[in-house]
C-alpha cells in the first residue's frame, strides 16, 4: 500500500501534491490504466513498437 506521511509544517494540498508525484514515478497509475481493458496481444506489441521508437526518435534528438 502507498502512503505519504503528513509533515507537521505540511499543508494537504502539498502532501496531495507529493503523493501524486510518487505514485506517478513509481508507475502505478500506469499500471492501472494498463488493467483496465483487455489489451490484444497484437496491440500490445503495437504500442511497444511505438513507444520504442518514440525512445529511439528522442535519444537521436538529445544527440544531436
Amino acid at each position: 500500500m502507498t502512503g505519504v506521511k503528513v509533515r507537521d509544517d505540511e499543508s494537504f494540498e502539498k502532501a496531495l501534491r507529493r503523493f501524486n508525484k510518487f505514485c506517478e514515478k513509481t508507475g502505478i497509475l500506469s499500471d492501472i490504466k494498463k488493467h483496465q481493458h483487455f489489451e490484444k496481444p497484437s496491440e500490445r506489441k503495437k504500442r511497444k513498437n511505438n513507444a520504442a521508437r518514440r525512445k529511439m526518435k528522442k535519444m537521436n534528438l538529445e544527440r544531436n
